[in-house]
């Protein structure tokens, strides 16, 4: 075995296997930058040493048995990819020529992907599954989960996210401890609480109104709307969400009746599109959708009940579509024991039905499209799920993995960092035993993980 090569994956196992002392085989910062990645690896969390040490050395070379490319879906063989601190700085083949004294992740047996990007997470929540936590536990324990959940995505493979509607800017925070180097998590677009009109979806309706209840992100009026979006630019929201329609997971709403005036909606993507903010609209009604297509909306999250129209309005407009048909089962099989009302499963059971039939159609038509789970109603570092029923409903395998990589990077507004593997992005890369194009289940089960050239997971399976 070559002395320069660390980690071997004879039958699939990522493990350390040097053939010398690793004092004598490599220089002392690069043993230091290994230990901290392995440690990271093993304890299932990033050390912000790790971090730092992780931008002032390298090169570290990945050996790839199998490079898939999202752009073409061409597959590489024996590919060799050059990480230096948190950036790739080439991508070769078995050819490249590797010091004796290099730093080595050996990944031959396995097939190497971009990170994977999940549009639509609620990271915040309770690590209780009841339905109404929230109304027993502090506020301060959804901030707890959302670390928690923050670590379980990333460890999924999801090296980045766009989280979409949070209270109290709880998801800003948690970006920006993953940022710092605090926590570990994926990269993360956050949009603080999500705008609502009073008594809609994103609106709080369980109580009485002599609790007051009422959630942080209502406004109505073109002006009220205006002053929210520029209270969650203030405090730091990459992105504004908002709700055009009813939902399944709020009280008294119904998910096709329309919310929002197109007046109202035309002041917040004017507003969000003049701080240089893009705009997802949750709408599951068709009307709704319609609505804020017209209003100018980058995505439509859920998008459920799509007519010829809206589809065809979609596509002109080049409006992403962001739809969630994987969460129908968990919520089918776990939401009774969950505490989740009847009316709410209900809603969930039509709901599902209709959007499953609209992402067929959709991606029938060409629409644009990326990958988004609405991970928070199912337990967090699942997300990898939903690629087996965007295959069963349309997609093919490419097709799917382009969701959650180079589309989901476009509609980020992050193309030129990540959600590819090449010069100049991110070193974000995820590993699995399977090809991917042949069986795109493996996604679920993803055995490697580095963000920014550090490795987060590393299994022996």
């Amino acid at each position: 075995m070559d002395n320069a090569t660390l980690f071997s994956n004879n039958s699939g196992v990522f493990t350390l296997t040097p053939s010398l002392p690793l004092t004598e085989a490599i220089p002392m910062t690069k043993f230091i930058w290994l230990c901290t990645c392995i440690i990271a690896a093993c304890l299932g969390y990033n050390l912000a040493y790790a971090q730092q040490a992780a931008v002032t050395v390298g090169p570290v070379y990945v050996k790839a048995g199998h490079l898939l490319n999202p752009v073409d879906g061409k597959v590489i063989d024996n590919a060799v990819i050059t990480v230096t601190g948190d950036r790739i700085t080439a991508v070769g083949d078995q050819n490249t020529d590797i010091p004796a004294d290099a730093a080595v992740l050996d990944l031959s047996g396995a097939y190497v992907l971009p990170g994977l990007i999940d549009m639509h997470t609620h990271i915040v929540g309770y690590l209780d599954t009841y339905y109404f936590a929230a109304y027993f536990q502090s506020p301060h324990r959804a901030v707890i989960g959302g670390v928690v959940n923050a670590e379980r995505t990333l460890l999924a493979g999801f090296t980045s996210i766009r989280n979409v509607g949070a209270p109290d800017y709880q998801d800003i925070a948690i970006r920006d401890a993953i940022n710092a180097g605090e926590i570990p998590g994926p990269r993360m677009a956050a949009s603080g609480p999500s705008l609502g009109i009073t008594g809609g979806h994103c609106d709080n309706n369980s109580l009485n109104h002599a609790f007051g209840e009422r959630s942080d992100g209502v406004a109505d009026g073109p002006w009220e709307v205006r002053t929210a979006v520029r209270k969650n630019v203030k405090y730091g929201a990459d992105l504004i969400k908002f709700c055009a329609t009813g939902g399944v997971f709020s009280k008294g709403t119904i998910p096709g009746q329309t919310q929002y005036t197109l007046e109202e909606m035309q002041a917040i993507v004017d507003e969000a599109h003049t701080h240089g903010r893009k705009v997802a609209a949750h709408a599951h009604g068709t009307e709704g959708i319609k609505r804020a297509i017209t209003a100018g909306v980058d995505s439509v999250e859920h998008a459920s009940y799509l007519d010829d129209e809206a589809i065809a309005m979609a596509k002109k407009n080049g409006t992403w579509l962001a739809m969630d048909i994987y969460n129908t089962e968990y919520t089918t099989a776990e939401g009774k024991a969950n505490g989740v009302p009847e009316e709410n499963i209900a809603k969930d059971r039509a709901v599902g039905a209709a959007q499953r039939d609209s992402f067929s159609r959709a991606v029938k038509a060409g629409v644009k499209m990326v990958y988004a789970t609405d991970a928070g109603v199912y337990p967090h570092g699942s997300n990898g799920k939903q690629f087996a029923f965007m295959v069963q409903f349309g997609m093919t395998p490419l097709q799917a993995i382009q969701s959650a990589t180079v589309n989901a990077a476009e509609l980020l507004g992050w193309q030129d960092h990540v959600g590819q593997i090449a010069p100049g992005f991110y070193a974000d890369l995820i590993a699995v035993k399977g090809d991917p194009l042949q069986d795109v289940r493996v996604l679920e089960d993803v055995g490697f993980v580095m963000k920014g050239g550090v490795v987060y997971k590393q299994t022996s399976h």
